[in-house]
């Protein structure tokens, strides 16, 4: 017997326009709701060589003060074509009052990150506050994370990374575009 899945009755939501409503602190962050996807270029001294890869990021919200966040990455070949999954990671941006952001992710890899940054509307600027590793997780120190919105409807995505002995540097950058 099949039985259809439950409407969840509490649902997120990608667009400013779909109930629930979004909470009014997240004014600075509406502009971001939905899924976008891109690519992009990567590289760190402790890797083999820069390299390309896909991104998939999605903001939503269930009418809180807070928006949802997923990402999920794969890498690419010469050609463009998927190789294997790369980066993938979840977490929540706790708007407070005058734009300012609290973030959690956590990545699959054991490295659990607190970034604190503002939102302005356009740009959402995050930088380390803990970061929290599992026994087995690579050492990560810090990180700066920026996203902006571009006249053209592009988001934009750097990640800069204190990694393993090495000093804060550019280690990601993606452009993407909103699905839908």
């Amino acid at each position: 017997m099949n039985n259809p899945a439950p409407t969840h009755p509490y649902p997120d939501s990608t667009t400013p326009d779909q109930a629930p409503d979004p909470h009014p602190l997240l004014a600075p962050v509406l502009g971001f709701l939905g899924t976008w996807r891109g690519s992009g270029e990567g590289g760190y001294p402790t890797l083999d060589g820069d390299f390309s890869y896909a991104q998939e990021v999605t903001f939503s919200h269930d009418g809180r003060p807070f928006l949802r966040y997923d990402a999920r990455a794969w890498l690419l070949d010469a050609d463009g074509a998927p190789l294997r999954p790369s980066a993938r990671e979840s977490g929540w941006w706790r708007l407070q009052p005058d734009g300012r952001v609290e973030s959690l992710i956590t990545q699959p890899t054991g490295i659990a990150e607190i970034a604190v940054g503002s939102a302005d509307g356009t740009t959402v600027d995050l930088t380390t506050d803990q970061v929290a590793l599992a026994p087995t997780a690579k050492e990560v120190r810090a990180t700066r994370r920026r996203y902006t919105l571009t006249d053209d409807g592009t988001l934009t995505f750097t990640h800069d990374l204190e990694a393993v002995g090495m000093p804060l540097q550019h280690h990601l950058s993606a452009r993407l575009r909103r699905e839908g």
